[in-house]
């Protein structure tokens, strides 16, 4: 296997309660992308992340390679300090008292919760995170008192604060208002200049701006594009991809989409 690739999947098949829901996937990414994963609800985005996090496993057969790290087989601690992931469902373990510098030094324990043995250089460490995101005067506020985008990036901080070598993010603008969303988008971007290489996963095309060098497109959960932004971007791609006739502009580095009139 080539180094330059920290994933490679060959004929790659899972299922899930009986259900296939990873079909014939056939994909190298390499470890120098930023890489957004775009597709509509149900086309298996988020079965495609289990697969990278070992919640889900391929089935074997002589044709099939599946390799994280260039390793069939990894270790599921060595595997969480090379790739952190921040989904929703993190907001429901951290309570709403927590302070947001106790939950960025949590991130290097695997906890969600004030510690009683975090060190000085502990707290230096998740005080440096803050900065680096431009977030630092939150560092006090509980974690209740933020706004749903500010939880947002804190909880990315926290996935920061133990220097992964990829950084996943699961809908990180889904069920935010346009400020928060707005505001979401412009911090990961600035994540850009960080070492942590970003996947994000979502089916809104706002996410896709300049710091991603790759698309991949999923539908019934299966590829069918893949390539450079402004290759495969395009009305042809997206109105296949999400079922309807809609025009693709690009303005300022992003992306904006208009359904066609009838």
């Amino acid at each position: 296997m080539n180094n330059d690739y920290w994933l490679e999947a060959q004929n790659v098949s899972c299922f899930n309660n009986g259900y296939e829901v990873v079909k014939d996937l056939n994909l190298k990414l390499k470890s120098n992308e930023n890489i957004i994963l775009i597709g509509p609800n149900g086309s298996g985005k988020s079965s495609l992340l289990d697969l990278i996090n070992r919640n889900l496993y391929p089935v074997i057969n002589k044709n099939t390679i599946f390799k994280i790290f260039s390793k069939e087989l990894i270790n599921i601690w060595e595997l969480r300090k090379k790739i952190s992931t921040v989904n929703h469902d993190l907001r429901k373990r951290v309570h709403p008292k927590l302070k947001v510098i106790d939950l960025v030094v949590s991130g290097l324990y695997g906890k969600y919760c004030k510690l009683p043995y975090s060190s000085e250089e502990d707290i230096n460490l998740a005080e440096s995170i803050l900065q680096k995101m431009f977030i630092e005067e939150l560092a006090q506020k509980s974690f209740s008192h933020l706004s749903e985008g500010e939880k947002q990036i804190v909880l990315i901080a926290r996935a920061l604060i133990k220097k992964p070598d990829f950084l996943i993010l699961d809908e990180p603008i889904a069920n935010l208002d346009l400020k928060s969303k707005f505001y979401v988008i412009d911090q990961i971007n600035e994540l850009a200049t960080l070492n942590s290489k970003i996947i994000c996963i979502t089916h809104d095309i706002s996410m896709i701006t300049e710091i991603y060098n790759r698309i991949i497109m999923l539908k019934n959960r299966m590829i069918i594009a893949d390539g450079k932004p402004n290759e495969i971007i395009n009305n042809k791609n997206l109105s296949n991809l999400f079922d309807i006739n809609i025009e693709v502009v690009k303005y300022e580095g992003s992306w904006h989409i208009y359904r066609k009139t009838k």
